[in-house]
């Protein structure tokens, strides 16, 4: 599980994201960083039983200000990502544990412009499938709506006028759900977690199909 402590500890980072005050509670952290991974192992064992990990990354709290206006050293938060067996396999799986913030989310936040051609010359053609996995109830249950940045009109060589620029004109392609605190810490977590990613497999596994062959249908592989 992951306690109340771990939560705690991370507000309090928040209201002193400084050196000083990390290194005098560093063995405090240490603690719950190792709480954490113990959590997202779990998860990624378990999650490895229904679909193909590449690979489980489990980020640093160190935050990379070299090019960031925001000089704060640290994240506050614990997060974990899960990348699916690529190249069959598209889409990768993402936890992010936060107080007042946590989530799970998915998708393809910045794709190539290889593969951003290839969806959108997909959904050009034909959006019967991607309408029908967004429209269904589980990931409306789950996600609510696709979500990501979008073109304010049409991208170059597409039709603004199509029935699909909505999905056309898209420049990432995420699903996310949100929880609660009290959610986070309740014993039934990780098993709303692990449902969650489930739930994104359909648009994963659709997805996969749509970038692993060419306008033909014909696999690339």
């Amino acid at each position: 599980m992951i306690s109340k402590a771990e939560l705690h500890f991370l507000s309090e980072l928040e209201k002193n994201n400084n050196r000083d005050w990390f290194t005098e509670n560093k063995k405090r952290f240490e603690t719950h960083q190792k709480a954490v991974k113990v959590f997202f192992q779990e998860v990624n064992d378990e999650f490895g039983k229904q679909d193909s990990i590449e690979k489980m990354q489990i980020h640093r709290i160190y935050r990379d200000i070299r090019f960031s206006k925001d000089k704060t050293p640290y994240k506050i938060n614990f997060s974990v990502s899960f990348d699916r067996t690529k190249p069959h396999l598209r889409g990768g799986y993402y936890l992010h544990i936060q107080p007042g913030g946590s989530f799970v989310g998915g998708g393809f936040w910045e794709p190539n412009a290889e593969d951003l051609n290839r969806i959108r010359k997909e959904f050009e053609m034909d959006d019967e499938e991607i309408r029908a996995i967004i429209a269904d109830p589980s990931f409306k249950k789950y996600f609510g709506e696709l979500k990501g940045e979008e073109l304010k009109t049409a991208p170059k060589g597409f039709d603004k006028t199509h029935p699909a620029i909505d999905l056309i004109r898209k420049k990432q392609y995420l699903i996310s759900r949100s929880f609660t605190d009290k959610e986070v810490t309740s014993e039934n977590f990780k098993s709303e977690v692990l449902a969650t990613f489930k739930a994104m497999r359909p648009f994963f596994d659709y997805m996969s199909e749509v970038l692993g062959t060419n306008l033909n249908g014909e696999s690339l592989y």
